[in-house]
């Protein structure tokens, strides 16, 4: 891989957009990672999703006022670059996109919400994987700094469950908890590891309360909420002791999550299993049907 990584990026209607070239391409933006710069971008839009399609012409001219050259086509992006980030806000989209760029064999990091199906999920990761393509999605939130740090104070023993809430906006085309429940799953990830067998959803005009066993014993209870707060956060349980996990403190996350992808950009080693990533897209799935049935459902 090149020392100083050019990348491209798919889909400029996200938030995400300003933020991730703030610091790849500002050297005065305070957590600026040099050696990569974002040179060519393709805009998409969901026409259907106005958080998609309402926001394309404003983050288009974002990024070409920063110098990014603007193309028509996902893989006129990926012809250029050393890397692609696929920031496309709708996840029903991914596997289209992926599929038109896998053969130039770029790796490829895909933003939140990875896909809004397993089955798309696993066909993402399978033909990556066939394809001898490295390729990667995370949520930032894996990355909050207190989370890591709490992650790393082992001292009361081996982590034996958690508790995990923040906002779950409804969005009728990322169902559930595909929109912004997705981080608090992640979270609850990052702390569980893979291995969850069956899932309970409790809901309401309010709330979602989400159950997730694992096979070895284990307990993860995730609550999205419709309706007051809207930060992140959670408890994380070890043998002999429960860990309170604040968010918002320290390094930003996203600047966090970009430390860890140009690390896979580098060294083509994703820091999520890619079997993780599509075990928490199954969790979401089971935990929609249970929001729909009443039902516990099997992964």
């Amino acid at each position: 891989m090149a020392a100083n990584l050019s990348i491209g990026m798919i889909g400029l209607d996200t938030s995400h957009v300003d933020a991730f070239t703030s610091v790849f391409n500002d050297p005065e933006c305070e957590h600026h990672i040099p050696d990569a710069r974002v040179v060519v971008a393709y805009p998409g839009g969901s026409p259907d999703f106005e958080l998609s399609i309402g926001r394309v012409e404003g983050y288009t001219e974002l990024v070409r006022e920063r110098g990014v050259e603007i193309v028509d086509t996902p893989v006129a992006v990926a012809e250029q670059v050393d890397v692609v980030i696929m920031t496309a806000v709708d996840g029903r989209v991914h596997r289209d996109l992926f599929a038109q760029i896998v053969d130039t064999g770029k790796p490829t990091y895909i933003d939140k919400p990875f896909a809004v199906c397993s089955a798309d999920a696993r066909w993402i990761v399978e033909t990556a994987a066939a394809k001898g393509v490295p390729m990667m999605s995370a949520s930032s939130l894996r990355y909050e700094p207190d989370l890591v740090a709490a992650l790393a104070e082992t001292g009361d023993g081996a982590v034996e469950g958690c508790d995990f809430f923040g906002p779950m906006e409804i969005q009728p085309t990322q169902p559930g908890l595909y929109w912004y429940g997705i981080h608090t799953v992640e979270m609850a990830y990052a702390v569980m590891g893979r291995g969850c067998v069956r899932v309970r959803t409790v809901t309401d005009a309010q709330r979602d309360i989400i159950i997730g066993e694992w096979g070895d014993g284990r307990c993860a209870v995730i609550r999205g909420s419709r309706t007051g707060n809207v930060l992140f956060g959670g408890v994380l349980h070890r043998q002999s002791g429960s860990r309170f996990v604040q968010t918002g403190g320290g390094k930003p996350k996203y600047a966090c999550l970009l430390d860890r992808v140009i690390e896979f950009f580098r060294t083509g080693q994703p820091d999520v299993d890619p079997a993780e990533t599509v075990e928490t897209i199954r969790f979401i799935e089971a935990a929609n049907e249970g929001r729909e049935t009443g039902e516990t459902v099997t992964l």
